[in-house]
């Protein structure tokens, strides 16, 4: 969900921002200017998380406190469409509880289109500001003194930079700035040579050069595209705010050391002396300027009159300073893991697949087909990212929910009856006691509900780990997590766990894997054996998640398939279903 991105961009950025503002007065005397501002660096990093793939996150059990991670079942249920005419098929109907969302489907899209707004509206100054820097530099005329060229040529050595760079002046520019990425450009305001001597002219080409050093140009355009992206979080801003000056201040720590202590005064002066004379420019967002605001000014000012050598132990202090605050900001991927993990995917390549067109198939509903032909080692499918989108598996899960607890002794197969618990449903067949195979057959909830809560969480989460179960994630709470909550499975996964299940690579004890499979045999016909289990995800009383999920046993080979269908409504398992026998009909399969 797109607003899952927005909450984990906030809270991200956010800490972070509160992380190193409070390193910074904790440990202001023992860190360097250089590394107050290397510092925000760490921002750059947490504003890039949130936008990281979440299959790159290995944390997605984590966090199950999390109030948006869970979804509580309402005890409505919704009924499902009629039964296709396919014969006396009754293991085709589907029956599924309704959860409801704290916030209704149509929120996503809404924010999504208020935060697309904001980034248009805030791309526009940025626009503004680049085009203004084109027209400075179409308008600025090279600077041909000798006497500079000599001076630029001084400092450039003195800071052991060797690529060119070029001088000019404009009449566009009120304070000396350095811009562009490719070819860099130091421009200083019209006629500056009558008012500034040598002395200041060095003083900020040195300032300006030690911004080029450090790469500051490239961090503008970085600061530019973060503050659009997250235009909605003020602390953002504010932060910028701050590390500009925090960059100024370290720019001018560089130039003190390039110079002799008695010069340190001039550099001050010099920049005083300037501020009388023009005033910052705004809007250019691009560049490095050398005059600040009043209030940096003053701050600029006040260190530069405080400045002293930098110690070794004030260095390895400031290290091992910003390797702390790294590891603080590094600790909150596990909760931007846990929060992106509801749209998880798992990545799927293998030599022998071949993708095909079955779009006719789905009309009206976005979905996907995996079919693995285990004799010939091949997979077919349809729609390659939906095919690897993680999904809620709904009641498909009750096959592994059977099997942990025929593993765990809750039930055999000669003894699996559970007493109804007398509420009444509106199916008639979940109005009673049930044993396993009954259950299954009516996709009995209250049966699988029972089951799952008899057995613990470390039990459960074990037993997720041995089978590799899509994200593994319980946090939606016993008995709820594998109904449209957190737990969450791709149609590639449940394939290849099918495979696993039927061939008994999964570690578990022969007689439960046969037990289970008798449980999910659905007909025959022809000499084919069907066998799976069809699923249906509904929120707030409309279904929109559908699956059919099994294989086919014939002529000595075995076929796997996962059929799952997505929409805002009518999308359930007896759709899901039909879509898959008519798939594997045209096939020849069954």
């Amino acid at each position: 969900m797109f607003i899952t991105q927005l909450i984990s961009g906030f809270i991200v950025s956010s800490f972070t921002i509160a992380v190193i503002l409070l390193m910074k007065k904790l440990f202001r005397k023992h860190l360097s200017a250089k590394w107050h501002y290397n510092l925000w660096y760490l921002l750059f990093i947490a504003l890039l998380v949130p936008f990281i793939p979440a299959r790159f996150f290995m944390f997605d059990d984590l966090f199950s406190f999390l109030p948006f991670r869970s979804s509580q079942a309402s005890g409505v249920f919704a009924p499902l469409a009629e039964n296709p005419s396919r014969g006396n098929v009754d293991w085709i109907s589907d029956f599924s509880v309704s959860v409801h969302h704290a916030t209704p489907a149509y929120l996503d899209d809404l924010i999504a289109v208020i935060w697309i707004c904001g980034l248009a509206l805030f791309v526009i100054p940025a626009v503004i500001a680049w085009m203004r820097i084109k027209r400075i530099q179409k308008n600025m005329s090279t600077v041909k003194n000798e006497d500079i060229l000599r001076l630029l040529e001084e400092c450039k050595q003195q800071l052991h930079i060797s690529r060119d760079l070029v001088v000019g002046e404009s009449p566009f520019v009120k304070t000396p700035m350095m811009f562009g990425l490719h070819k860099v450009y130091v421009v200083f305001p019209l006629h500056f040579q009558q008012w500034l001597t040598m002395n200041d002219i060095k003083y900020i080409l040195l300032h300006e050069l030690n911004h080029y050093k450090n790469k500051d140009n490239m961090t503008n355009y970085l600061i530019v595209i973060f503050q659009i992206l997250y235009w909605f979080n003020p602390l953002v801003w504010f932060a910028f705010r701050e590390m500009r000056l925090d960059r100024e201040i370290s720019c001018d720590s560089d130039v003190l050391k390039a110079l002799e202590e008695q010069s340190y005064r001039e550099y001050g002066n010099t920049i005083i002396h300037f501020v009388h004379k023009v005033s910052r420019q705004r809007n250019l967002v691009f560049e490095s300027q050398m005059v600040s605001s009043k209030e940096q000014l003053k701050k600029r000012i006040q260190k530069i009159a405080s400045f002293q050598t930098e110690s070794k132990q004030l260095k390895k202090n400031s290290i091992a300073i910003f390797i702390l605050a790294g590891v603080l900001v590094a600790s909150q991927i596990p909760l931007v893991a846990a929060i992106a993990s509801e749209n998880a995917y798992y990545p799927f390549s293998r030599e022998n697949t071949d993708y095909e067109d079955l779009s006719s198939y789905f009309e009206g509903y976005d979905g996907s087909f995996v079919l693995y032909d285990m004799k010939a080692d091949h997979f077919q499918i349809y729609n390659k990212q939906n095919s690897e989108r993680r999904v809620s598996p709904d009641s498909t899960y009750k096959i592994y929910i059977g099997l942990f607890a025929f593993e765990t002794g809750i039930i055999t197969k000669d003894n699996s009856t559970l007493a109804w618990n007398g509420e009444v449903y509106p199916y008639a067949s979940w109005n009673k006691n049930q044993n396993v195979k009954s259950a299954m057959e009516s996709s009995v909830s209250w049966y699988f509900e029972e089951l799952d809560k008899k057995m613990n969480q470390k039990s459960l989460q074990s037993y997720l780990k041995q089978l590799g179960y899509g994200n593994e994630n319980l946090s939606g709470g016993l008995g709820h997590y594998w109904i449209e909550s957190t737990l969450k499975i791709s149609p590639v996964e449940q394939v290849l766990l099918l495979k696993s299940l039927y061939t008994n690579q999964l570690g578990f004890h022969e007689k439960n894997i046969q037990a289970i499979k008798e449980t999910i045999q659905l007909e025959e016909k022809d000499g084919a054996k069907l066998s799976g289990k069809t699923g249906t995800g509904t929120v707030n009383d409309k279904t929109v998640n559908g699956w059919f999920i099994g294989y086919v046993e014939k002529e000595g080979n075995t076929y796997f398939f996962a059929t799952n269908i997505q929409n805002e409504d009518h999308s359930n398992g007896s759709k899901a279903a039909q879509i898959a026998l008519s798939i594997l009909k045209n096939k020849g399969i069954y």
